[in-house]
């Protein structure tokens, strides 16, 4: 126990750490207050005590095991922002008491080509890529996720966060943030751009305010008539309801770019047509159902249909310091923790705007 920093006495002898949660216990289970332990900080580990967690469409699709990789108990979370409490004696990047973020790795390969080049999220190396829950982490060990009070991280998979911004609005921005943001500087959106962002939910919104903040020309694409004002509100420059077959003609060859956020199944090739030759539509949301793309919507026009999965710690903290330069946060709205199983439903009816965040120290 030698590695350990700032730990009390009477803990050196501890081989765990008592932790609280909210967990599933089963598929598709509402979530109910959970003991379980951490692992005592190693050498190159962080302790955080977690301030506030988002709550991600994702946690909901791992609840249910929708996309059938889903283990139980099960602690979701995973956009999680808390103070350092204890380091190991071979950390470097942190100290004790400073302000920290986790998002949606806790490890990966670290060898793999990709891990190289700081692209974690998309290790090379099977089952290398450590989900922060409901994973399996290289010791062997099942991952917790955020919905709990503490969590242990090695040092790599810790985010520095400003104290600029209201911490529980940072939240979102691990992974929100990070899965808008990496897609729109990969494709190079900017001044010049017409970007559309397809829905105005949890990630749409966060899509709105990078491409506004970057240069382009912001369009939302919405089925509800009831978000123009909201989207405008956002930095939206436009807004095309797409139940108007009027307004959707207006659009069509108009987007270089067009960024898809919906995760219920709905029909790509409407939006395809609305991008101009050499246009792009990148998928982030994730629907169940598989998506039938005929060729003909891409060969004429040379378009092309894209996926991205969030962003590597390089672009995650670069993404963290440039929201603390530009003064970006995601709309949130606060719960307590009791009062998850009641956003997760209030979520599927897109009733809130635009993340729940949990109070961690309610629990």
């Amino acid at each position: 126990m030698s590695d350990i920093k700032e730990m009390p006495v009477e803990r050196l002898t501890a081989t765990s750490l008592p932790t609280k949660g909210y967990a599933a216990l089963q598929v598709a289970a509402d979530l109910v207050p959970f003991d379980f332990d951490r692992r005592i900080p190693g050498p190159h580990d962080v302790q955080i005590d977690i301030e506030y967690c988002g709550v991600c469409h994702s946690d909901l699709h791992f609840i249910r095991n929708d996309w059938g990789m889903s283990m139980y108990p099960m602690v979701p979370g995973h956009e999680i922002v808390g103070k350092v409490k204890r380091i190991g004696d071979h950390v470097k990047k942190f100290k004790v008491g400073d302000t920290v973020g986790i998002g949606c790795l806790v490890n990966s390969c670290r060898e793999c080509d990709n891990c190289k080049d700081g692209l974690e999220q998309y290790c090379q190396t099977p089952g290398q890529m450590v989900f922060t829950y409901s994973g399996i982490d290289r010791d062997g060990s099942v991952t917790y996720g955020g919905y709990s009070n503490q969590i242990v991280c090695d040092e790599d998979f810790v985010l520095k966060v400003s104290d600029k911004l209201p911490l529980a609005e940072v939240a979102p921005l691990l992974c929100a943030g990070i899965t808008t943001y990496s897609p729109l500087r990969n494709w190079k959106v900017g001044p010049g751009k017409k970007v559309a962002i397809l829905g105005l939910g949890g990630l749409g919104h966060m899509g709105v305010k990078f491409a506004n903040s970057f240069g382009a020309e912001v369009t939302v694409l919405s089925t509800s008539p009831s978000k123009e004002q909201d989207a405008k509100k956002l930095g939206a420059h436009k807004f095309i309801m797409t139940k108007d077959e009027e307004q959707v003609k207006s659009v069509a060859n108009y987007f270089d770019f067009i960024l898809d956020t919906v995760s219920a199944p709905h029909d790509y090739n409407m939006y395809l047509q609305m991008l101009k030759t050499n246009g792009t539509m990148v998928c982030v949301g994730l629907p169940i159902e598989p998506a039938v793309i005929p060729a003909f919507n891409l060969v004429f026009q040379r378009r092309s249909f894209a996926g991205s999965l969030i962003g590597g710690l390089p672009e995650t903290q670069e993404m963290l310091d440039y929201c603390a330069e530009k003064n970006i946060t995601a709309d949130i709205e606060l719960i307590n923790i009791k009062d998850i199983n009641e956003a997760f439903v209030r979520m599927e009816k897109s009733d809130v705007k635009y993340r729940f965040v949990i109070d961690l120290g309610t629990i």
